[in-house]
């Protein structure tokens, strides 16, 4: 049986009124069928959803995650080479990819996220002097498309995407998920496949819409002017308006449950799934890789579909 999709926009610190969401789905051919959506209020409850025991997840997933599976590597340079005091040094002991090595020394050093913004506000000041640009940097990967630039993942205010990659990535490899291109799954077994790649919503929404806005945290800017730019996505995606090559299946009801979240998670979580699809896609032919391109930096990670 062929893994199902899964697509996940996340949030560092979830609520009822701010969950994390995940959209599950299918493939045939070049359509992705919308299945189900999850509201996931805890980081408990994203655990679970990474779990083997899932309900959804038996025959296995390949999913897109909303959120940084690396860091800068100017950062991550300085970190091995003018570290912060009791910054932990690499067990040569444990065998470890790069990127599963640096989640933990920094699970390690700082405890929680607050502490990794701490790491951060003191880059260039108490430690690594010298090391740190005017401004934040991005990773290759955040500028690979001409016009579009993600947000850098040491921004741990506003879009406190740092917070994300630290509270995210650390829980992939704790769930053993293989992550192409950067790490494998430490136990052999036969148990399907579970492969993470991390996706950015915001690729295929602005090839749609350019630079109108299709959702808001704030009530006060919820208008009809984002709502029928949700619905202009929607369209776009049901037709299979975008480089991806894929149609998006969706019943009126779940139309409707997307257009209807000024917010727009449900919508993310499902551009999200649509990236995961491309990547079953180049999986399905033979590639292991999902559709990365071979010279991924091993820190730094890489965006799907860019």
């Amino acid at each position: 049986m062929s893994p199902c999709l899964l697509g996940v926009d996340f949030s560092c610190a979830p609520s009822q009124r701010k969950p994390i969401t995940a959209a599950w789905g299918q493939r045939q051919g070049t359509v992705v069928r919308l299945e189900a959506l999850e509201a996931l209020p805890t980081l408990d409850a994203f655990e679970a959803l990474l779990s083997t025991g899932h309900p959804r997840g038996g025959s296995g997933w390949i999913g897109g995650f909303d959120f940084p599976f690396g860091l800068p590597r100017c950062f991550v340079d300085a970190l091995a080479h003018a570290p912060p005091a009791g910054w932990p040094g690499s067990n040569p002991g444990i065998p470890s990819s790069p990127a599963e090595r640096l989640i933990a020394q920094l699970l390690q050093h700082c405890g929680d996220r607050q502490g990794f913004q701490a790491l951060v506000d003191g880059w260039g000041r108490d430690w690594g002097q010298g090391s740190r640009p005017t401004t934040l940097p991005h990773r290759r990967a955040d500028t690979a498309l001409p016009g579009i630039s993600s947000t850098s993942p040491l921004q741990t205010r506003y879009v406190p995407v740092g917070k994300m990659y630290f509270e995210g990535l650390s829980r992939l490899v704790r769930a053993d998920v293989a992550l192409p291109g950067l790490r494998p799954c430490a136990t052999v077994s036969d148990a399907p496949p579970r492969l993470a790649l991390e996706a950015y919503p915001g690729l295929l929404a602005q090839e749609v819409l350019g630079r109108g806005s299709y959702k808001s945290d704030d009530r006060a800017q919820q208008n009809h002017e984002r709502l029928l730019h949700r619905l202009s996505l929607i369209d776009a995606l049901e037709q299979g308006r975008t480089r991806l090559g894929l149609r998006l299946k969706l019943s009126p009801a779940q139309r409707d449950h997307l257009a209807s979240d000024p917010q727009g998670d449900r919508l993310d979580a499902v551009l999200c799934l649509l990236q995961a699809g491309w990547a079953h896609l180049r999986w399905s032919e033979g590639d292991t890789r999902c559709g990365l391109p071979p010279d991924i930096d091993p820190v730094e990670g890489w965006i799907l579909t860019t």
